[in-house]
């Protein structure tokens, strides 16, 4: 099995910590990034700040270690915050509407990282599909 392509930095101060990602987030790496964020935790930490700026690829596994280290976090009265995400990852949380759990920011405001791209509700609506008889010509129907 290959080695997850993920550094990890932690540094605490009391009872708040900044862990630094680099490298990619992914089905391989989700699991190491899932028990740093638990240890935290479980050394008493109640305020996580991940800084996400050596990112340069995260998944849904990846989301998915965020959302629910952010849910246990919450559970202790602390608070996780991802801080600098990836293009991809930033239009995901705010795709999937969960970008007010991690990002710390209201719930439908785009990060300032993807001002100008457009949300769900302000996309144009695809082409209405056309009948298959109609699109045919005349001679094949």
């Amino acid at each position: 099995m290959p080695t997850p392509q993920l550094t990890v930095y932690r540094h605490d101060r009391r009872e708040r910590a900044l862990v630094t990602l680099a490298g990619e987030i992914d089905l391989e790496s989700a699991p190491l990034v899932r028990a740093v964020l638990a240890d935290c935790l479980r050394d008493g930490i109640r305020t996580i700040d991940i800084d996400l700026t050596p990112v340069t690829f995260c998944d849904c596994s990846g989301l998915n270690a965020f959302l629910h280290a952010a849910q246990r976090t919450t559970e202790t009265g602390g608070a996780l915050r991802l801080h600098n995400p990836p293009p991809m990852l930033a239009l995901v949380l705010e795709l999937t509407g969960s970008g007010f759990l991690v990002l710390g920011i209201p719930f439908g405001q785009l990060p300032p990282l993807l001002e100008g791209v457009p949300t769900p509700a302000t996309q144009t609506p695809p082409p209405r599909p056309v009948p298959l008889a109609s699109a045919l010509p005349r001679e094949v129907r």
